[in-house]
Formats: C-alpha cells, sequence, structure tokens
C-alpha cells in the first residue's frame, strides 16, 4: 500500500490538529469528510482537495465501502457515539477515535468484543502516550526504589463547548479532558488497586460564570492506589479564570523528582543538579503515525492504545465518578 485512503468523521477543532498530521503526510489521501455543520466539512474538504463531502457518518457509510476507505479518523462529542464504530468495524475500516470513546461503559464494551472478533486495527487519541518526556519518565522510573507519591493536575476554565458544560454529556471533567493524565497513570505503573474520589460544586454558578446548563464538578479530587507502594492524587479543577495553574505531573522518588510540566517540559531534580529538559515532538502526528502505519504494514505493536487498551483507562476514570457519587472506595480485580 503506497497510500492510504483516509475519512473523516467530525471535522471539528480536535480534527484540525490530525488534519494537521496528515498534510505532512505524502502517503496519505484525505477522500472524504463528514461533519454535520456545513462550513466545517467544507473547510476540511477544501484542505485536501476533497469532493467527497457528507453530512454526518451515515452518509459517509452509506456511500463509501472498504474498497473506497482503507482507515477512518472518528473526532466526534461525546454524545455523538451511536453506530459510528459499528459501522466501521461491520465494513472492516479500521479506526482512530478520539476519547472519550463512549459514555456508555457497557456499549463500549460492545464495541470492544466487536473490534476482537473482527480482528480489527484501532488506535484511540491518548497521544501523551507518544510524547517523548513521557518515554524519558518511563524510562527513569525502574532505575529507583519503587514507591513514592505522584501528584496531578488539570486545572485551568471551562472550555467553549456545549457538551462541556453538563456531566451527563461530557462525562465530567476527569473523564472529558483529564483522562489523559488517568491514562497516563496507567502506562507509567500499570493497573490500579483502588480508587476514592471527591467532588465540589458551587464555585462556577450557571448562567453567570458558564452556561444556564452548566451542572457539572467545579473540581474533583482522585487518588489512585497502585502496586509497589505508588499512591497518586489526581485533581481537576475548571473554576480557574484568567491564570493557567501548573499542570501535569510532579513525582516524588526516592532520590530524584520528575516535574512534568503538560505538553510542555519536564524538570528532572537530582543530587547532580537540575535539567531541564523541552518537549521534542509533536505527539498528535506520532499517534497518526502510528496507527496508519500500522493500517499500512499490519505492524500494530506502533499503536500505543487501542480501544481495547483505552477502554482500561475509560473504566477507571468512570469508577472515580462513580466514588465521587457514593463516597466509597472503588476496589479493582484482579
Amino acid at each position: 500500500m503506497d497510500k492510504i485512503r483516509v475519512g473523516l468523521i467530525g471535522c471539528g477543532g480536535r480534527s484540525k490538529a490530525h488534519r494537521s498530521s496528515f498534510v505532512k503526510m505524502d502517503y496519505v489521501e484525505v477522500v472524504a469528510v463528514a461533519d454535520p455543520i456545513e462550513e466545517r466539512r467544507n473547510e476540511a474538504a477544501a484542505q485536501f482537495g476533497c469532493t467527497r463531502i457528507y453530512k454526518d457518518h451515515t452518509e459517509l457509510y452509506d456511500n463509501e465501502s472498504r474498497d473506497t476507505l482503507d482507515a477512518v479518523i472518528i473526532c466526534i462529542e461525546p454524545t455523538a457515539h451511536t453506530d459510528t464504530e459499528t459501522r466501521a468495524i461491520e465494513m472492516g475500516i479500521p479506526f482512530l477515535v478520539e476519547k472519550p470513546v463512549h459514555l456508555d461503559i457497557n456499549k463500549a464494551e460492545e464495541i470492544s468484543r466487536m473490534i476482537d472478533e473482527k480482528g480489527l486495527i484501532t488506535a484511540v487519541g491518548f497521544q501523551d502516550r507518544y510524547l517523548d518526556l513521557i518515554d524519558i519518565i518511563k524510562e527513569e522510573l525502574p532505575k529507583h526504589k519503587t514507591g513514592g507519591l505522584v501528584y496531578g493536575s488539570w486545572v485551568g476554565g471551562i472550555p467553549g463547548p456545549w457538551w462541556w458544560q453538563k456531566k451527563s454529556t461530557c462525562g465530567g471533567q476527569l473523564v472529558e479532558q483529564n483522562i489523559h493524565l488517568v491514562d497516563g497513570l496507567r502506562y507509567l505503573y500499570g493497573e490500579p488497586l483502588s480508587v476514592y474520589a471527591t467532588a465540589s460544586t458551587g464555585m462556577v454558578k450557571a448562567g453567570v460564570d458558564a452556561s444556564p446548563e452548566y451542572d457539572t464538578d467545579d473540581h474533583s479530587t482522585v487518588v489512585y492506589r497502585f502496586e509497589n507502594n505508588v499512591t497518586a492524587t489526581l485533581v481537576s479543577g475548571c473554576y480557574s479564570q484568567g491564570v493557567r495553574p501548573r499542570c501535569g505531573y510532579y513525582i516524588t522518588l526516592n532520590d530524584m523528582v520528575l516535574d512534568y510540566r503538560l505538553r510542555n517540559n519536564l524538570i528532572i531534580t537530582s543530587k547532580d543538579g537540575v535539567t531541564d529538559i523541552p518537549r521534542g515532538v509533536d505527539q498528535t502526528f506520532l499517534l497518526d503515525e502510528a496507527f496508519l502505519k500500522a493500517v499500512m504494514t499490519g505492524d500494530r505493536s506502533l499503536i500505543r492504545s487501542d480501544y481495547a487498551d483505552s477502554l482500561k483507562s475509560h473504566k477507571i476514570a468512570f469508577a472515580a465518578n462513580e466514588s465521587m457519587e457514593s463516597g466509597q472506595v472503588i476496589y479493582f480485580k484482579k
């Protein structure tokens, strides 16, 4: 396969990052686009000289086939996951889908089973797994005494999309946004043993600081316990206005501190001094490259999180939501 023919389902904000990758890849042809908003689908089509333009994924699937598409990139809002993935599976079309993959874990599990039965190549948009800074952390951890404390944070304001304003349409900040750091914990430390979480509301006033429909958590704190005496505290907040608090991980080892500034730089402090390493890669480009190369060559080892693996991160994020609601510790089965 010299060229890979790609279809875009969803042409909004996150799609633009993937499209920035494709313009740099001479082996990619974007041949079809679909989006319910005419301006967005036309803009994406014009970027690639694409003439097969559809109003939604149903129209795209009805007019395309495995003979005309080698892969699809699915970038849609959380509530829009209907048969978007199952149609691709039935047609045998590999896909990359952005997170959260679904707001209904049972349906996500059903999709995962269908993928497994079909043997389909998939990837999920956990882009930070492809960061060089995360690679450095992952390589460094085994060199030190096991155990320690991890502090993770993603604190800022309220993103603009309407569905972000309600927990029922986005899953809350932990599931919709901070799931990147949830996934990063799994990538670095393996599967957690338990989770306990709390959440607060009342700081952000619906109709004043946010839309009238706003009802999600203003902030939450989640504690994940891992094997080898690792405890990670992960905070999320969307109440901050006008300032940008530090986001990322602060990892305290027995003889070193790893201060990861989200998608920007990594500061390593040890007895030998301080080293500040800037990010050197485009993580979305590497995510896209891994998926598309896997489709072209069949080498799935390039993909750092497929649908089945991503589902584990989604489950522990939704378990944290469950703990927020029940006030109980959730223990994960081995």
